[in-house]
């Protein structure tokens, strides 16, 4: 029982740690310039990978479902609608 009450006590321990980690490096993240516009753009540039390399190996389905959503997103220029719209055209299609 003692070892359950380590692994809890590490766990806990180390969200904490990168939890406090991640606000003390933010604060000295830079607020200006070509790196803040980077970081910026980080979040939006890992979906877009993540997105493509579904499709690489995807068929038929994930081709039509990618172009559903990637014609919402041009349309309604909103993230989350796009998600919705993407992951439920993969899901009515694997259906079929």
């Amino acid at each position: 029982m003692t070892d359950v009450w380590f692994l809890i006590f590490g766990l806990a321990v180390g969200t904490f740690a990168a939890r406090l980690g991640g606000i003390l490096i933010g604060q000295r993240l830079p607020q200006g310039g070509g790196w803040a516009r980077a970081l910026n753009a980080l979040p939006g540039t890992l979906i877009i990978a993540l997105v493509a390399g579904q499709l690489m190996q995807g068929g038929p389905d994930e081709w039509i479902a990618g172009a559903l959503a990637a014609a919402t997103a041009f349309a309604t220029r909103s993230l989350v609608l796009t998600m919705i719209v993407g992951i439920a055209a993969v899901y009515l299609l694997r259906l079929i």
